[in-house]
C-alpha cells in the first residue's frame, strides 16, 4: 500500500486529496481543511483505452456529479477499481477542477 498526498491552496482554503493505492484499488479523500467524508463514488476502470468503466454514486446527495467523475478519472488514470469521497464548499463545477488538478499532481508524485 501507498499512501500519497496533494494539497492546492485556494482563496484562503487548504484543498487536499489523501490517496491510498492498494494492488487493485484506490481509495481517495478529496477534502478542505480537515479530512472527513463525503458524497462517496465507485468507479472501475474501462476495458480499453478510452472507454468509461462502470460507476455510481453509493452515498450522499450533494457533489453527485463530481464525485462520480472523480472517481472515473481515478480509476482512468491508475487503471483500478477506485472508491473517491468529495466533501467540500466549493461549487461543483471548481469542485471538479480542483480536485482533478490534485489527482493528476498525485500521479506525477
Amino acid at each position: 500500500m501507498v499512501l500519497q498526498e496533494a494539497g492546492i491552496e485556494r482563496e484562503g482554503r487548504l484543498h487536499k486529496v489523501n490517496l491510498l493505492q492498494m494492488d487493485n484499488a484506490i481509495l481517495a479523500f478529496c477534502y478542505e481543511g480537515s479530512m472527513k467524508l463525503g458524497t462517496l463514488a465507485v468507479s472501475t476502470p474501462g476495458l480499453t483505452e478510452g472507454v468509461v468503466g462502470t460507476s455510481s454514486v453509493l452515498l450522499g446527495g450533494r457533489y453527485l456529479i463530481a464525485a462520480r467523475a472523480l472517481a472515473e478519472r481515478s480509476a482512468a488514470i491508475f487503471k483500478k477499481m477506485s472508491l473517491v469521497s468529495l466533501n467540500t464548499t466549493l461549487s461543483e463545477g471548481e469542485a471538479l477542477r480542483v480536485y482533478s488538478e490534485l489527482l493528476d499532481k498525485v500521479k506525477s508524485s
